[in-house]
């Protein structure tokens, strides 16, 4: 372990910030979020991260500012911080700050859309092809995937439940949380904290 960074698992020496919440940002208008369709958001990633966070393909949101889990409402960044991985609640405008943290954020599909449900079966499957190359690449101790139904279809896993997977994926360990969309009604922000902190206590426990 780089002596830059203490464990996702371990609380971080100091905040990667201010203590106070980060400034409002403005809006993207009507126009900016069309045009936003089909936009590529970059990934945050460095080689051997505690966590690599992947999420199913960037909404408008995020694709017209450039940030990941953008959308107000998305419950993302709350459940980072219930789950303890960050020392406070980051904005997402903060997301350079979380490999320093042994955090990373990718997607299972990189093109933006409205929702998720316009994806393909078959971007899906091409999308954990093109995640698995880059896990090998990149060589993260896990990889968390933020969606059981692209995780099902993508791997042809139908049967996956949420938590830990009995398979690897290039040697980093699985696990498969929930879609904190705020569209995802099943969870509450409690218990998406929740469940980000199981995945916390096991990447604590090596």
């Amino acid at each position: 372990m780089s002596d830059r960074r203490r464990p996702a698992g371990g609380r971080p020496e100091a905040a990667p910030g201010p203590g106070t919440p980060a400034r409002r940002h403005p809006r993207p208008s009507r126009e900016q979020l069309a045009a936003a369709a089909d936009r590529l958001l970059p990934d945050v990633i460095a080689p051997g991260l505690d966590v690599l966070f992947v999420g199913i393909n960037p909404g408008l949101w995020s694709a017209a500012t450039g940030w990941h889990f953008a959308r107000p409402g998305n419950r993302f960044w709350p459940a980072l911080h219930r789950g303890g991985f960050t020392p406070r609640l980051l904005h997402p405008s903060e997301q350079d700050t979380l490999p320093a943290l042994g955090l990373g954020i990718t997607n299972m599909v990189a093109r933006a859309s409205a929702r998720a449900d316009e994806l393909t079966a078959g971007e899906l499957v091409d999308g954990a092809a093109t995640l698995t190359a880059k896990v090998e690449r990149y060589r993260p101790r896990w990889v968390a995937v933020v969606g059981v139904t692209a995780y099902r279809i993508g791997f042809a896993r139908p049967k996956a439940g949420f938590g830990p997977q009995p398979e690897t994926l290039a040697a980093a360990r699985l696990w498969v949380l929930p879609n904190p969309s705020g569209l995802n009604a099943h969870f509450t922000p409690e218990t998406l904290g929740a469940a980000f902190a199981e995945l916390r206590a096991a990447v604590a426990a090596g």
